[in-house]
This record gives C-alpha cells, structure tokens and sequence, in this order.
C-alpha cells in the first residue's frame, strides 16, 4: 500500500509568513506612482520639456485672440477652452509623448523596467502619467483665466466636452505609441509628427470653419483624428456645428454621433498601430 499524500498543517507561524510575503510585494498602484514619480523627476529636470510642456501650450493659447479666432457668437470663452484643448492635446500630450518614449527607448529605460515586476501596460502608462497630469493642469489654468476675464459660460453639454477632452487623452497616447515606431531620435520627432501638429491640427476646424475649405478637402477633414474632437468641443461649449451654425431644433447628441464615432473609430485604429508598432530597444 503506498502511504496517503501528507500535508502540512497551517500553523499561525506559516500563515504568518505567507500574509508578510503577500503583504511585502508592492502593489500595482504602488508600482505605478513609483515608475510615474521617477519620470516626473526626469521632466522637471528638462527645461526644453518644461518649456514645451508648460509655457509654450499656455503662450499659444494666449495668442488665440491675438490671432482673431473665435469671439461672435461662439463667444471668447469657448474659443479659448476650444483651443486650450486642442494644443494641449497635440502640442503637449501628443508631441511630448513621443519625444519621451524614443528617448527613454534609445537610453534603454525601457527595457530596464520591463525587467523589474511592471507589465509593458504599467511601463507605458507611468511614462504618459507625467504628461497627462500636465495637460489636466493647462486645462485648469486656462479654464481659471477664462472665469477671471469674465467670459466663462457654462457648457450647454458638459457630458461631451468631458467625452471629447478623455476620449482625446486617450487617442493622443496611442498615436504618440504608434508614432514611434517609424522615429528613430527624440530630434526626428519634429519631423515624423508634422502629419498631427500640423496638418490634423490646421484642418481641425479650430482656426476656421471648415465650410471655408473646398467640399472634396472638408470631407477628408471631417475623418482626421483632431477634427472630432473639436467638432464635440464646439457642441458641448456653445451648441454649434462644425460650421460654427446653432443646431438649432436638432438635438446636440444627434448632431454628436458622427464627431463621436470618428473619435471612438480612431482610438481602435491608434490601438491596433500602438501594438504594432511600438518597439522597446533602439534599432541597431
């Protein structure tokens, strides 16, 4: 007869043991404020990133009514929360993101905290924190100013505003993800996100409307990934069309089904680029 498995009893002294051990490994919050704190300590310590970060975002909102955007009947205030949106979501989210991962890619920061106990979600979303966390500011400041010129109006939607401000945080990280992996240095990234900063960005909506622009070029407008979001903006500040008209008898969210679906549609297309294009060691 072969003697019956033995088991070992559970003594408080094991149970005690096994309670400390699960209790020593940090949790998943833990790890990520820790992996987020040291990159904020890296930004800080970057005073081009400061600068692009924090200053050069809040001196081209500034230059909005300089500019002479906006204002009518759309209203100062909307316009500059419009624009305050916008350019911290490509200029800084967007633009800062990828010259931060290539960087910590080409020194091999990246790699280094896959080694340790982060997944490669934890690692990405620890280097966006930072950044994220800058852009939520920007839009407080600007928002804080805005009420204390006097031309702060409360939103007709403040649903799609909050949908098109989140919805654009997210999509602005997966671009800036996928955008690596066709840039190659920190410096090449001036170059590599032009398609965003400059041409997604001037055929927003934001600058002019987009009934200015030929029909054939207002349709392919309508479908770039800035678009949306300016087009939700505008319903949700003041109540207008991406043509800057009321919607008049039509409901708003009737008039947010389109802008809505693009946005949603380019956060699956980011997702899919982001996993497929990412890399995690320099190219040799």
């Amino acid at each position: 007869m072969s003697a019956a498995p033995t088991t070992r009893p559970a003594t408080p002294e094991r149970t005690a043991m096994t309670t400390a051990t699960r209790s020593a490994a940090p949790s998943r919050r833990a790890r990520l404020r820790s992996a987020a704190g040291a990159e904020a300590r890296l930004l800080v310590r970057n005073r081009t990133a400061v600068f692009n970060s924090v200053l050069m975002p809040l001196l081209l909102v500034a230059a909005v009514p300089a500019l002479g955007i906006g204002g009518g009947e759309v209203g100062l205030g909307p316009t500059l929360l419009t624009a305050a949106v916008v350019i911290s979501l490509v200029y800084l989210t967007y633009y800062n993101l990828v010259t931060t991962y290539v960087a910590r890619r080409e020194d091999l920061v990246l790699q280094r905290m896959r080694t340790g106990e982060l997944s490669d979600g934890e690692v990405l979303t620890a280097t966006a924190v930072p950044t994220l966390l800058v852009t939520v500011g920007q839009l407080v400041v600007v928002t804080a100013g805005v009420v204390a010129l006097g031309e702060w109006s409360a939103p007709v939607q403040p649903l799609l505003v909050a949908f098109g401000v989140l919805a654009g945080l997210v999509l602005m990280v997966l671009l800036a993800i996928a955008s690596t992996g066709f840039t190659r240095t920190a410096e090449s990234a001036q170059i590599t996100t032009l398609p965003i900063v400059l041409v997604s960005t001037a055929l927003s909506g934001m600058f002019f409307p987009l009934s200015a622009l030929p029909e054939w070029l207002s349709g392919i407008a309508r479908f770039l990934p800035v678009t949306p979001v300016v087009d939700l903006l505008h319903l949700g500040f003041s109540g207008t069309t991406w043509e800057g008209d009321p919607v008049g008898d039509v409901s708003v969210w009737t008039w947010a089904v389109f802008p809505a679906g693009v946005l949603v549609a380019w956060i699956v297309v980011g997702t899919v680029l982001a996993r497929r294009g990412f890399r995690w060691a320099p190219r040799r």
